[in-house]
């Protein structure tokens, strides 16, 4: 879940839809979940501090992260943390959503003929 730390109504809204969303919709028990703050480089307009970011992680179980799309700080981390936690849960690694799952690299998608492609 990602909030703009400049805007309360994305904070609030995190608690009144987008976690209802998730615990309604997981497929998985263990499902990994992340809050991410974004746009600290506006720490002049921060209206949501960090404290009530960790707080609401904590309440809701979640990793909790700042960064900055426009600025790229703390963007990679934010990744590399989510997939080490996925990677070091056995249930999200072994097997995966126990839900319906799609695996797109098995549907067969139909191959364009070389002969008649305008591409190179």
């Amino acid at each position: 879940m990602v909030y703009d730390v400049t805007r309360r109504e994305t904070f609030t809204d995190l608690s009144e839809v987008w976690a209802k969303e998730i615990d309604l919709y997981s497929t998985n028990q263990d499902c990994m979940k992340m809050l991410v703050g974004n746009k600290v480089d506006k720490e002049e307009d921060r209206v949501v501090s960090k404290k009530e970011g960790i707080d609401f992680a904590r309440e809701y179980g979640c990793l909790f992260t700042e960064c900055s799309a426009k600025t790229r700080t703390n963007v990679q981390q934010c990744f590399e943390e989510l997939v080490l936690k996925i990677l070091d849960t056995p249930s999200l690694v072994a097997e995966g959503s126990k839900g319906v799952k799609k695996n797109i690299f098995k549907d067969n998608i139909p191959q364009s003929d070389a002969s008649t492609s305008g591409c190179c």
